[in-house]
């Protein structure tokens, strides 16, 4: 018999299913490039369609949707504070802009009242 013998895959140091990867290395891998899930759910009686739902969910770090152009976060005031304050702040301006234009209709109507006066 052959004094040596092949090694099998093991011992050849080749990284299966179970070796090589922890929960961890997964997560990074799948957090760096990103991954997407959709699918859609329609429930009909018949040919009638009763419930619709469109599944969309992506997985990715912060970096890697902001790469891909992904930020609703940044100015969603639930999320934001940044956001809240903006906000707050457009709601004031809002306000600012319906007194002013109150106080130009009240002077527009002023003066048309005030021209007839001076011509007679």
């Amino acid at each position: 018999m052959n004094s040596q013998q092949h090694p099998s895959s093991l011992q050849r140091g080749l990284p299966t299913s179970t070796q090589g990867s922890s929960l961890a290395d997964i997560l990074e891998r799948v957090l760096d490039k990103g991954i997407v899930i959709a699918g859609d759910i329609s429930v009909s009686v018949g040919s009638t369609e009763l419930l619709s739902i469109r599944i969309r969910l992506l997985i990715a770090s912060v970096d890697k949707a902001k790469e891909i152009g992904i930020n609703w976060w940044e100015s969603d005031p639930y999320l934001s504070s940044q956001a809240k304050v903006l906000a707050e702040s457009n709601q004031q301006l809002l306000e600012r802009v319906k007194l002013l234009q109150e106080e130009v209709k009240a002077l527009t109507a002023l003066t048309a009242q005030k021209q007839p006066e001076e011509t007679q």
